[in-house]
């Protein structure tokens, strides 16, 4: 019995050895077999026809099986490559990923499935997601053109080991409100029911938002709610640049720098993060944002928005959230100047909103073909074909020469927008490996109100804004201690002080609480400065 069991370790123990190699192997590239069937140019990708199993994540707005929907069988017949697509509902995704990277279950390439930054670090390290530099140089021509036109892309995507382990989830950098949604809005019915100009300041923001509390200006036409969001988190992020913390952008998390002294700051201790707080306070204890603002539930927040309830909120474009009736009430907020004169919109956000859009595994035996599928969705046909569908059929171009979704697709009045066209298309849902243009984009962000609201932005924009801070593993796994409890601390905290039921007595202990938690490691001595140094210093 004692051999057998010897002999059972010593199996078990030459398997995941053979595993562990298997998944360190480095990546050398495509094999001959793969070159002799791949065509560089043009369709079809592939002269024998190949099958590939794609993981992809399916959300709720989204069609049910990508299987069967039509572009992706168009697709199919183009290219000349079947994909089995399984589709894994988005409760579920953080666990399947999970599965997949642990259990050696591995699809070809994860697609749509927000692979993070650390994630893409730690298997990329491992050997599991293959590096994509020299594949995207001489099989992607359309990602690599953008990546030219556009160094930050580049910069943003780059590991810090020099990899390249995904196509990115993006933007057109130049589709300004993308990159500025969500972004405020206020009643202009209202305002001028009220006899009030558009605000300028935090302080003219104030004084309508008490009229509309006090004064009725829906002359009981409805229960008017101020100031109302789907959560707190937005209106204190809109409201930052006004009191001059997050200078250098939001995609560096809580660091920016002290316009006094020009040195790098945890600005989640600076006074005028404080002060922001109880500006906030003082909205919230005296009723001009709606009450339950930390704990509303989606739905409310839409049922509320389409009864025409608010003074303001900051959102998606009211005309496609409230209907054109109601929606067409509202106007874009510019930016507001604080008390101290500072006028910043900091919220603008990379043009790339994901890293980890679509990711290739060693187990792929066709990786050359699968970056040319993939880049055709980079391209503005396969833009066109991705967010409109196909001339004809999903779309037609108008007198004006737009391209407009047909009667085909927007039949149904009783459907929501994603609803009738995700029974063609895939992108509703978000998280897509491909690139939004306002010209070929028909969601919020591209309807006119949206587009406005974020000219009005434009001369307050932050310049330079910093890029994302990636890690490397190490630092990652450093983080995950005592920075992660930092960061959930500050929220939590900046909640509680805006809500009150943390008086602004105890903000000294809240600073030394963040000191005692490792404040000085998290920000000055190695991680987060180092990380951000590299990061700027990319080519």
């Amino acid at each position: 019995m004692k051999r057998i069991l010897f002999f059972f370790s010593c199996a078990v123990l030459l398997l995941i050895t053979a595993c562990g190699q298997q998944a360190n192997q480095e990546f050398t590239g495509p094999n001959e077999e793969e070159l002799q069937n791949l065509n560089e140019a043009d369709f079809p990708i592939v002269k024998e026809e190949i099958t590939l199993d794609f993981f992809a994540r399916h959300d709720p707005a989204s069609n049910s099986d990508w299987n069967d929907v039509m572009i992706f069988n168009e697709y199919e017949h183009m290219t000349n490559i079947d994909i089995n697509w399984r589709m894994i509902p988005n409760d579920s995704l953080s666990e399947q990923l999970n599965l997949a990277f642990g259990g050696g279950n591995l699809p070809d390439a994860f697609h749509s499935a927000f692979i993070g930054s650390s994630t893409l670090m730690k298997y990329g390290d491992q050997g599991v997601l293959i590096p994509l530099n020299d594949l995207i140089d001489r099989y992607a021509p359309n990602f690599k053109k953008v990546m030219e036109e556009y160094p930050e892309i580049k910069q943003s995507i780059t590991m810090p080991d020099g990899n390249i382990y995904a196509f990115p989830m993006m933007g057109d950098p130049d589709f300004l409100s993308y990159r500025t949604s969500p972004m405020m809005y206020i009643n202009e019915k209202w305002l001028d029911q009220l006899g009030m100009d558009m605000p300028e300041t935090t302080e003219a923001f104030y004084e309508y938002l008490q009229a509309v509390k006090e004064q009725n200006p829906s002359q009981g036409g409805v229960e008017e709610v101020p100031f109302g969001a789907p959560s707190i988190g937005h209106l204190y992020e809109h409201l930052r640049g006004a009191f001059g913390v997050a200078n250098k952008g939001t995609e560096s998390g809580y660091i920016d720098l002290d316009p006094n002294t020009n040195d790098y700051r945890f600005y989640p201790v600076a006074d005028n993060y404080k002060e922001l707080l109880q500006y906030l306070n003082t909205l919230y204890t005296e009723g001009l944002i709606e009450k339950n603002i930390f704990t509303i539930e989606h739905e409310q927040y839409l049922a509320n928005s389409a009864a025409g309830r608010y003074g303001s909120t900051v959102w998606y474009s009211p005309t496609q959230v409230m209907g054109e009736d109601i929606g067409g009430q509202y106007t874009g907020v510019p930016a507001l100047e604080g008390p101290y004169g500072d006028k910043l919109f900091v919220n603008l956000k990379s043009a790339v909103r994901g890293v980890g859009a679509f990711a290739i595994t060693n187990k792929n035996k066709y990786p050359a073909s699968t970056v040319r599928w993939i880049d055709h969705f980079y391209g503005e046909e396969g833009i066109i074909m991705y967010f409109m569908g196909i001339e004809g059929e999903t779309f037609e171009v108008n007198d004006a020469g737009e391209l407009v979704y047909t009667e085909n697709v927007l039949n149904d009045p009783d459907l929501s927008f994603s609803e009738q066209v995700s029974r063609y298309l895939t992108f509703p849902g978000g998280g897509a490996p491909s690139m939004l243009m306002e010209k070929y984009f028909r969601g919020a962000e591209s309807s006119a109100i949206s587009v406005e609201a974020a000219e009005k932005l434009k001369p307050d924009l932050i310049e330079n804004p910093w890029p994302f801070i990636l890690h490397t593993e190490e630092e990652n796994k450093k983080l995950q201690g005592f920075g992660a409890d930092i960061e959930k601390y500050v929220s939590e905290m900046r909640d509680k002080f805006i809500s009150g039921t943390e008086p602004f007595s105890k903000w000294d202990e809240y600073v030394s609480e963040l000191e005692k938690m490792g404040l000085e490691e998290y920000l000055y001595l190695e991680i987060k400065i180092t990380a951000l140094e590299r990061q700027l210093n990319k080519s």
